[in-house]
């Protein structure tokens, strides 16, 4: 295998374009049309209900649906005013008082309603169940542990049941009248409805009655409103990006205890022969683009002198096959010490990591790793950033954005957790663009796969990463074997590019030049019988959007861009010109 090494390390890559071109459009070039509000979002001032509003507003804003907010101690009988849409964010339905009986007629004249979460079972909101189609309603909650969706509802979904994680008594028990359309319901012999619209005369309406209210469950949450009305449309990103963290790096010596019992190889032996040939393979087999994320060391070093790395051969034979296949290098750190200083706290949580002592150093080690790759991969540009551990603080948020100009995109984590700098696909005012990772590692277990399918559904995107010393950490699967490691991931791939095969494979710097158009995009739209125009503000070269028709027609025509089919309801559409006009068929 050394001889393999030797042999490869003057290997040299080929550069390639990317598919798409980072804009030099900041953010604050951007202008962005006056719109009057279409949706009101009315919520309580209570645990559930603003979560909910936090949630929702999250939604609606990235769906770019421009919406208005009011607290339900704030109604009055005429507040729906002109409000096409409405979505209730509310426990207590007493507290919305009069208001229940406006909303009942203004349904019916052809509003379109969105229950938000299962609210307290009360005689006020039952009073609406000649519009929401409940026949019947138990006294207390169920607990939903898995999730079946109709084969048209969300990307991905009709594949399999999908387990939900943490399971409590969430849900109401109902029973619905016969001319309610169930899109989700729970699993078993006796299934719990949990997603359903019903036509309440000129108007619709649509229950959630999930009761998960966090980030990782968005894309249910906006698959739900998109059933509101006869069509709804969206931005999103379409991307499927894959990372591989500490990658290249130094490559530990010595055996693993099931490396050891698999394949009776070293560590460095299985990495080249075992590992990077499974985890290339797939790539080639599916046109995965891997984002290689390097470390130059594990010194735990914050100050001094950073010296040069000089054993480069595994660096120059894995980067190289890297970048040949179309993948990027971006920068993980000069060793895996976050870029915080002194002030910043790790509250106990990780004993080996260190602060560093002064701006000037964490500067200095991220020169270093820059003059290092930029010896190993000549004229390759490092515009994306990973933080050890998903961990950064302001001040080496700062340094990035001001120091290394070529960085344009943290790519940290999607979800919030301890410590972990959690980020929104945008492009942030010092001019970073947040591409967040969705999901990590070999294990991919149930919570993952749901808050996966939940992204493919609201942003269209698809984020993963992984570290080559996930197999010889038991907490991260070494345990079951590589082998076991690997069929899991691949069974992801299959069920990703399976589900959407149109999903744009992006490296970590073309997904954020997604991300920038994505972020810039907003639209003025108009509907008429049979049509949809939309004008597009801050449009550059493409745009893409969701497009979900609730009526039963098809799309006869568009003009101003091309049209893929993704499933029976959903469309994708790509913006070609900053006008877009959709006939109906």
């Amino acid at each position: 295998m050394l001889v393999l090494i030797a042999v490869a390390k003057n290997v040299t890559y080929t550069s390639q374009d990317p598919s798409l071109e980072l804009l030099s459009v900041g953010k604050q070039e951007t202008v962005h049309p006056v719109k009057a509000a279409a949706c009101l979002l009315i919520y309580e001032d209570d645990e559930m209900g603003t979560v909910g509003l936090e949630e929702m507003s999250a939604i609606l804003s990235q769906m770019k649906v421009p919406f208005d907010t009011l607290e339900c101690g704030d109604v009055e009988e005429n507040s729906l005013g002109s409000y096409g849409y409405l979505v209730l964010s509310v426990t207590h339905y007493q507290y919305l008082g009069d208001l229940l009986g406006s909303i009942k007629t203004w349904v019916k004249a052809g509003g379109n309603l969105m229950i938000l979460y299962p609210p307290e079972l009360s005689g006020s909101f039952c009073s609406l169940f000649d519009i929401l189609g409940i026949r019947d309603c138990g006294s207390s909650y169920t607990t939903v542990e898995s999730l079946h969706f109709s084969k048209d509802f969300m990307l991905g979904g009709a594949s399999r049941d999908f387990v939900v994680t943490d399971a409590y008594d969430s849900s109401m028990s109902v029973y619905l009248e016969d001319d309610c359309e169930v899109f989700a319901q729970s699993s078993g012999e006796y299934p719990v409805p949990i997603i359903w619209r019903r036509n309440a005369e000129l108007g619709t309406v649509v229950v959630d009655n999930l009761g998960f209210l966090e980030k990782g469950y968005r894309g249910i949450h906006c698959a739900a409103y998109s059933l509101l009305d006869s069509a709804c449309v969206y931005p999103v990103i379409n991307a499927s990006a894959f990372y591989i963290d500490d990658f290249p790096s130094p490559v530990p010596n010595g055996y693993a205890e099931y490396i050891e019992r698999d394949y009776h190889l070293s560590i460095k032996d299985f990495y080249t022969s075992v590992w990077w040939t499974d985890i290339y393979n797939l790539a080639e087999k599916y046109g995965i683009k891997y984002t290689g994320m390097v470390i130059e060391e594990y010194s735990d070093q914050v100050s001094g002198t950073f010296k040069r790395n000089t054993d480069t051969e595994r660096y120059q034979y894995f980067g190289n096959m890297l970048l040949d296949a179309g993948g990027e290098i971006g920068f993980h750190g000069f060793n895996h010490m976050p870029l915080v200083l002194e002030n910043f706290d790790y509250m106990g949580l990780f004993d080996s990591y260190r602060q560093w002592p002064s701006y000037q150093a964490m500067l200095n080690s991220v020169k270093e790793l820059k003059g290092f790759c930029s010896s190993l991969y000549p004229d390759r540009t490092f515009q994306v950033y990973v933080p050890p551990s998903n961990i950064i603080s302001g001040d080496g948020i700062g340094m990035l954005a001001s120091e290394f100009p070529d960085i344009k995109a943290i790519a940290s984590v999607y979800l919030p957790g301890e410590l972990a700098y959690y980020q929104e696909y945008q492009v942030e005012d010092n001019g970073i663009i947040s591409t967040p990772r969705v999901i990590a590692g070999y294990i991919l277990d149930d919570y993952t796969r749901l808050v996966a399918l939940s992204e493919l559904n609201f942003h269209l995107v698809s984020s993963h990463f992984q570290h080559p010393d996930d197999v010889l950490d038991e907490d991260r699967g070494a345990e079951m074997g590589w082998a076991n490691m690997f069929s899991n991931l691949s069974d992801y791939v299959d069920w990703l590019y399976s589900s959407v095969p149109s999903i744009r494979s992006m490296t970590g710097s073309e997904i954020a030049a997604a991300v920038q158009r994505y972020d810039y995009v907003d639209m003025v739209q108009t509907r008429t019988e049979n049509s949809i125009h939309l004008e597009l503000a801050n449009f550059y070269d493409e745009a893409w959007f969701m497009l979900r028709i609730n009526d039963g027609r098809g799309i006869a025509s568009v003009a101003g861009g091309e049209l893929t089919q993704l499933d029976g309801t959903l469309y994708l559409i790509r913006a070609t010109s900053d006008e877009v006009d959709i006939q109906l068929s």
